[in-house]
Order: C-alpha cells, then structure tokens, then sequence
C-alpha cells in the first residue's frame, strides 16, 4: 500500500465552498478509481487543508484518474480556491510494538 499525503493553502474566505466542492465531486472520484481516503484535517483557521489518500499501484491509478474524462469533467476546477498544492508519495513504515 502506497499513501499519498496532500496539502494544500486554501484561499481566504472560500473554505466551506472548497470543502464541500471537494466532498461532494473529489473523494467520491477518488474512490471511484480505488482510493481510500484515510483522512482530512484542516488548522484553527482554516487556510490549510491536509488529507492523505491510499492505494496499490498509487502512481498509475493518480495517473489514470487525472487522465479520466470524469476528472476533466470536474468544473469549476477546484484547485481554483488554492494558493498551494503540494503532495508527497510515501510508503508505510512498521512500528513495532511497544511492549
């Protein structure tokens, strides 16, 4: 399993639309090509959002879901309402256990 870890600067004052833009037409998407969403998470001010996807074969399937017709499709893009996009593929790490 690949994670890919995305974060992004979103725009002063657009937030709530950015979210619900994102929940309504990305991760569905997303899911849709075999992406799990393990999470989102945003600061106290909200002009930052992070979230972190999951799949096998992570570079492929990135490279076949953003060369969909359905991605294309997505308009307004929602990369409109940021500043900053920044993503880093990383692989899992076993942590053995504390006992």
């Amino acid at each position: 399993m690949q994670y890919q870890l995305r974060d992004y600067d979103v725009k002063p004052g657009v937030f709530d639309e950015f979210i619900t833009e994102w929940a309504a037409n990305i991760v569905p998407l997303r899911r849709k090509f075999g992406f799990t969403v393990e999470g989102a998470w945003t600061n106290a001010d909200r002009t930052r959002f992070v979230w972190m996807l999951a799949r096998d074969d992570f570079e492929a399937a990135d490279r076949e879901y953003y060369a969909s017709p359905e991605r294309a499709g997505l308009t307004p893009d929602i990369a409109r309402h940021l500043t900053r996009i920044d993503t880093t593929l990383l692989d899992a790490v076993s942590v053995p256990d504390a006992r």
